[in-house]
């Protein structure tokens, strides 16, 4: 006997009828003597339609008062999965996340689990029963409901496999496992059996939509067996994500390939290269809770320099807000220019240790198309590159096929 989390996703819960599909697949597992937590997400679209109703009576709504709209999705899904179990004669009980007590720190829209009281969990799957969790929401100190943004049912999934040690976490999605890229991109994109967790947590941080970046983290944190799988096949053992690279196989040189439509860049042009110029810049940026991704700062033989970081698409126009009425006069910035209409790709493999030229490959299969690369980022397996967003299919496409990721 095992215990075994299950995540869902919003397609996983889209209707009725696949609630009641997934109730079946939980029956399976529960018959062979499993212990099971069940964690979903609200209905696909339902948490748009959410924020959509909030802005329509506020533009920019209240953070505090947004998540306690939106934490309302996942609260309809744990209720129903709960009555779809119950109807197959299986005893289910919901927990909202303040319920269970899944503390958070106080930042709306985005919160960070700091800890989870599992007590009352174990005591009921002890009891025989199946608990349904909504993911993607917790409760902060003072009983306000917090949610931990974007994919965050991810890592409500992975936080509780870790706080009642369980055996596998199981998310399942749309997909039947972790490809060498998006499919819909490169239609001979390949799933991987196996993926180290070393290099998960790059293609989740570059864009890979597959898991979101934090449930990653964590998983790597707490040593959670994590499994990625399809809600919508029964068979198939998807993607294994394995804390230890196979020492007696030799590793492709690149596993996967990922891409992200959803980054701005921002230029300070012509500040002073001095000490501290960095922290007067990226300070406010950090304070306002905007998320910088990749940064580069080139000098000039003037004396100052350009200062170029990339932030998420919807927050460009609130760091540029930001820097330009907190921080342009203070360090005598020439210009500060945003541009929405870049897209970043990232070639991920921890092959990259043990092979040369990589970096030299990307940038020529890139130049033959007559792609520009803007901002380059790179780390011990990892290579990731900002272009205009009109190239990037195109760029994931030449990329996949010079690495040859599609042979298996």
């Amino acid at each position: 006997m095992a215990l075994i989390v299950q995540k869902y996703g919003g397609t996983s819960v889209a209707n009725p009828d696949r609630i009641r599909n997934l109730a079946r697949r939980v029956a399976r597992y529960k018959a062979m003597g499993h212990q099971i937590v069940v964690v979903v997400s609200a209905m696909s679209g339902e948490t748009n339609r959410l924020i959509s109703l909030a802005k329509e009576i506020m533009p920019e709504p209240d953070p505090r008062e947004l998540d306690v709209m939106v934490s309302t999705g996942e609260q309809v899904t744990i209720g129903m999965t709960a009555l779809a179990l119950m109807e197959l004669g299986i005893k289910a009980r919901s927990y909202t996340g303040a319920q269970v007590r899944i503390l958070t720190d106080d930042a709306f829209t985005k919160a960070r689990i700091l800890s989870i009281d599992e007590h009352n969990i174990k005591k009921d799957l002890d009891s025989g029963h199946v608990v349904v969790v909504a993911g993607f929401q917790g409760v902060d100190a003072n009983g306000n409901i917090t949610t931990l943004g974007r994919g965050g049912s991810d890592t409500t999934g992975v936080a509780l496999a870790a706080a009642l040690k369980a055996d596998e976490c199981q998310i399942y999605t749309d997909v039947d496992g972790v490809y060498t890229t998006d499919p819909r991109v490169v239609p001979e994109a390949r799933r991987l059996d196996k993926i180290t967790f070393e290099e998960m947590l790059e293609l989740a941080s570059q864009g890979s939509k597959v898991l979101q970046i934090r449930s990653v983290e964590f998983a790597g944190k707490y040593k959670v067996k994590l499994r990625v799988l399809s809600s919508f096949e029964d068979e198939g053992d998807g993607t294994l994500i394995t804390f230890e690279e196979e020492e007696n196989m030799e590793q492709p040189v690149i596993s996967g390939i990922a891409f992200n439509r959803d980054e701005a860049k921002i230029t300070v042009l012509g500040v002073p290269d001095t000490p501290g110029i960095a922290y007067q810049i990226l300070g406010p940026i950090a304070d306002a809770n905007v998320d910088v991704d990749m940064i580069i700062q080139n000098t000039g033989a003037d004396g100052t320099t350009d200062f170029t970081f990339t932030v998420h698409k919807n927050e460009m126009n609130k760091a540029l807000s930001i820097l330009r009425d907190k921080v342009q006069g203070n360090i005598k910035a020439r210009e500060i220019v945003g541009d929405d209409k870049v897209a970043k790709v990232a070639i991920v493999g921890v092959g990259m240790k043990s092979h040369v030229g990589v970096a030299s490959k990307m940038f020529r299969t890139l130049a033959e198309e007559g792609i520009n690369i803007q901002m380059i980022s790179t780390s011990e397996i990892k290579i990731a590159v900002v272009i205009d967003e009109k190239y990037m299919e195109l760029a994931v496409r030449v990329l996949h096929k010079a690495f040859e990721l599609e042979a298996a």
